[in-house]
């Protein structure tokens, strides 16, 4: 097991990362408030690792209650939301009761929000079940779902208890969910990690195949390079927004597309790919870095081509990002490889430049 700290004063969490970690409740019963725990999960991930999150947490003296929702981007709802809070009700939850999230962003991201409401605040943990999950969604205390005209456009900031990432769970993840956790994972390494990124590069097949002594070091690099992030921007106030690279666009996308259509990585990786030919189109990236970008997300086996959207479509879905300032569209783009930075200096024009020449049908 690997393990590092989030670094936010007497709200400061560790990050476990390891195999075989689902079944160690001794590592989670320390940091209850009392022995009783909601397990929110999903359909699909309740069959294969619920019991074993359960059973380690009734060794070591927890009660346990779970609620399953259906699984899918779709069903990040208010609707689902309500049924986190009739558990939580009906079996007469404390806000001293912790919530535990086991399973991939959907997951972790309502359930951290559920938990941010319930009783005005109760502790949740994160036990991340994907790839994406356990480099990116689960640490830094994002929560949110979803709405018809925008991606996690109402949540809250609350940050977990713990972060329990068991490498195991992603034996069974599907190769699809495989290759988007690797677009999270790819952004590191482009807005701020430039040795991770040559690293990536030299190890991507063996992430693929699923070596686990590759993908623990790929989480551990991501993840300390998350922590020290939200440790310097808790609240996303400046270098924070750093993280959001191809994520304007790839809301855009998901959101245009409707929710589930493309998975959340698929659409950054896309995304990511628009916010370099704009960075290009600005004289910032080299047209080889471009590429050279291009090729490491196709070996990854994720999308290189945006989604045909038309250029209004994409701009007025932007327009409903958190980064609006003013009225103003703030974009993450590449200074350079391994130099993200927030700007507003793209026009229009140029934006829809970017999205014609990245677009399938162009």
């Amino acid at each position: 097991m690997q393990s590092l700290v989030v670094e936010l004063g007497d709200r400061s969490y560790p990050i476990h990362i390891g195999r075989n970690l689902l079944s160690r409740g001794d590592l989670i019963r320390p940091l209850l408030r009392q022995p009783r725990a909601l397990i929110l999960t999903n359909t699909t991930v309740a069959p294969l690792y619920l019991e074993r999150l359960a059973g380690g947490l009734k060794a070591a003296g927890v009660d346990t209650i779970d609620l399953a929702l259906p699984d899918g981007e779709q069903y990040k709802t208010w609707e689902s939301l309500n049924r986190v809070f009739d558990a939580l009700l009906v079996n007469r939850c404390e806000r001293s009761t912790t919530l535990i999230a086991l399973g991939g962003g959907v997951v972790g991201d309502m359930g951290g929000f559920a938990a941010a409401c319930y009783q005005r605040g109760m502790p949740f943990i994160q036990v991340p079940t994907t790839l994406l999950a356990q480099v990116d969604s689960s640490v830094g205390g994002k929560t949110a779902i979803n709405h018809p005209l925008g991606k996690n456009m109402i949540g809250a900031f609350h940050q977990p208890r713990l972060v329990l990432a068991d490498t195991d769970t992603l034996d069974t993840l599907p190769d699809r969910e495989l290759s988007a956790g690797l677009a999270e994972i790819i952004k590191y390494g482009l807005i701020r990690d430039l040795p991770f990124l040559q690293w990536l590069e030299g190890n991507i097949e063996r992430l693929l195949g699923r070596e686990p002594a590759a993908l623990a070091e790929a989480i551990y690099r991501s993840c300390a390079n998350k922590a020290a992030v939200v440790a310097a921007d808790e609240r996303e106030s400046g270098e924070r927004a750093l993280l959001n690279l191809g994520h304007t666009f790839g809301h855009a996308i998901e959101t245009g597309m409707g929710y589930g259509t493309w998975l959340h990585g698929e659409a950054v990786a896309a995304g990511t790919l628009i916010a370099a030919e704009l960075s290009a189109g600005l004289g910032w990236l080299a047209t080889a870095d471009v590429a050279r970008i291009e090729r490491l997300f196709v070996r990854a086996r994720l999308p290189v081509a945006a989604a045909d959207l038309s250029v209004e479509s994409y701009l007025d879905l932007m327009r409903h990002d958190k980064k609006v300032e003013g009225g103003r569209l703030r974009l993450v783009l590449l200074r350079s490889l391994g130099h993200a930075v927030l700007t507003d200096e793209a026009t229009d024009a140029q934006i829809g430049a970017a999205i014609r020449a990245r677009r399938a049908n162009g």
